[in-house]
């Protein structure tokens, strides 16, 4: 029989950080497992909007002030200084509605993007699918997108909005596309960035394009003024199209009609927007195969 109490090497005492990190199974089933636990998915919401706010003396108010302070940037440099406020019918509701959608994809790409990073002990110790971060993310922004819609209903109220079927159809495919794609995008960069840490940074440089290229601080009757036939082109960015459907919603509404000023919207505005549904569809399927691959990685990665 082997005398242990001989042997110094088994009774020596084990540093538990000589031991491997313990990495917890994940659950391959994919976005199919995130819905099927709702109730983790909840608490993870609450958490990523309590932490959020820790610290914070205004909390939830933030949710107003952020988008409030891109209005009035927005509207005195590119309303007052450049006087677009005179071409532009109700020039406020027209920024502001393209600020919230704006605001809602890339509050949603931006914190997708971090999120397995941030969550690296959960990740590490818990058996859970991991896409569950970035959707916590998509939530996140769209449970802050409703302060935002609380005072683009109450301004739209007071310049005479009413709202028509059409214009609710639109604002529900505006929303359905940005949760789609957003949701696409924070899974694929999500994976991304584990393995390079630079993909934030490019995300960053991204996001601060994309303000330029939807109508937002211009009209799309200026895109198709300027590029006459081709202006169809700029309809195959699904983001565009989610800001026009939301403009569509409500910025029309609010314009009087014996203003010769009257909105210029794209023909089938609807219909193109159920096709960047059906775009945005694909982003989130290839989305998740990339992040299914690099899943099992991740976790020594981190």
């Amino acid at each position: 029989m082997t005398d242990l109490a001989a042997d110094p090497v088994s009774q020596a005492p084990v540093d538990e950080a000589d031991l491997p990190p313990l990495v917890a199974p994940s659950s391959r089933t994919g976005l199919k497992a995130v819905v099927q636990r709702r109730y983790l998915l909840k608490l993870l919401v609450r958490r990523e909007i309590s932490a959020r706010y820790q610290g914070s003396v205004l909390g939830l108010m933030w949710s107003y002030i952020n988008p409030l302070s891109q209005f009035c940037i927005y509207f005195f440099v590119m309303g007052v200084i450049f006087n677009l406020h005179k071409s532009i019918p109700n020039f406020a509701i027209h920024i502001f509605s393209a600020i919230v959608i704006v605001h809602f994809f890339t509050e949603t790409m931006g914190a997708g993007t971090r999120s397995i990073v941030r969550n690296r002990q959960i990740v590490q110790k818990m058996a859970m699918p991991r896409e569950m971060f970035p959707v916590a993310t998509m939530l996140t922004s769209l449970y802050h997108v409703g302060p935002q819609l609380v005072i683009l209903v109450v301004a739209c109220g007071l310049s005479g909005w009413v709202p028509d079927a059409y214009g609710m159809a639109s604002l529900v495919v505006g929303i359905a596309i940005i949760m789609l794609l957003g949701t696409g995008f924070a899974l694929l960069l999500s994976a991304a960035n584990v393995f390079f840490r630079d993909v934030g940074s490019a995300v960053n440089i991204f996001m601060n394009l994309i303000r330029f290229g939807v109508p937002m601080i211009y009209s799309y009757e200026m895109v198709q003024t300027r590029f006459g036939s081709f202006a169809q082109y700029y309809l195959y960015n699904p983001i565009a199209d989610a800001v026009l459907l939301f403009q569509r919603a409500f910025w029309v509404g609010t314009v009087d009609p014996s203003n010769p000023q009257q909105p210029v919207m794209p023909e089938h505005l609807l219909g193109w927007g159920v096709s960047m549904v059906g775009v945005s569809i694909v982003v989130l399927g290839i989305g998740q195969v990339i992040f299914s691959r690099l899943e099992g990685k991740i976790p020594e990665r981190l």
